[in-house]
């Protein structure tokens, strides 16, 4: 048993079909830790499953607010409820629990502030999305190594944990829309140490992605032009 006390955040947005699932998974691991559903309001029952599994606590949001509003809300549910150490973990089951120990252990060795699962750190990994994101994983990676200085090679995983540090910063400066390469650019630059370990993830279950198409171009110039606005905006944190 890990002697600190973890939160799994789970963003969910007409999970339905898979929500069950993941918190079936999630409670077969061998770590206490507890698990908050933000239900990122769903027009299907996501918020329904989730509650009546009896496995986790459930924050149903009056509106859709993205993917960046359903995680901040588990920041701040994280900060108020004094949580040593947080993680991130999708509902639409393309992350294993297996990995959680894996993505957990550098934050309990304090090696890391956070910790990202790279689905391109090693061959043979399983899903790695579709062609086309897997072009914008890579300009992402090439963008964000020139302004942080460091190579992250999985800008867009959603597979994270971080510790006290990094949870009570993004219960406030978490980005909106879709966050992950934003959030890179904002922890490197104000000084967290961010560590990638090698992890598999799986295709998607059941629904189908946000991100799809055309979208996935208009995803990729929005997601730059917002990285290259976070990092011309000044240090938050004072060396």
């Amino acid at each position: 048993m890990i002697p600190m006390k973890i939160l799994s955040i789970i963003p969910a947005y007409n999970e339905s079909a898979n929500i069950e699932n993941v918190l079936k998974d999630l409670y077969n691991q061998n770590i206490e830790f507890d698990v908050l559903v933000v239900n990122d309001g769903s027009v299907d029952k996501t918020g329904e499953v989730a509650e009546a599994s009896g496995k986790a606590y459930v924050v149903n949001l009056p509106c859709n607010l993205g993917i960046g509003g359903g995680v901040q809300t588990g920041f701040k549910f994280a900060k108020q409820k004094n949580y040593d150490i947080a993680f991130q973990f999708d509902g639409d089951g393309q992350h294993k629990a297996s990995e959680i120990k894996i993505i957990l252990e550098p934050i309990i060795k304090n090696q890391a502030d956070v910790v990202i699962g790279s689905r391109f750190l090693m061959k043979n990994s399983g899903f790695q999305s579709t062609f086309s994101r897997r072009i914008g994983i890579k300009i992402f990676e090439m963008v964000n190594s020139i302004l942080i200085k460091q190579k992250i090679t999985d800008n867009t995983s959603g597979l994270r944990a971080y510790n006290k540090k990094a949870i009570g910063f993004l219960s406030d400066f978490y980005p909106l829309d879709y966050p992950e390469p934003e959030a890179v650019i904002l922890l490197g630059k104000n000084g967290f140490r961010i560590v990638e370990v090698p992890v598999m993830m799986q295709e998607r279950k059941g629904g189908r992605s946000s991100i799809s198409g055309f979208g996935s171009v208009y995803y990729m110039i929005k997601v730059l032009l917002a990285i290259f606005v976070n990092y011309l905006r000044p240090r938050i944190v004072k060396e």
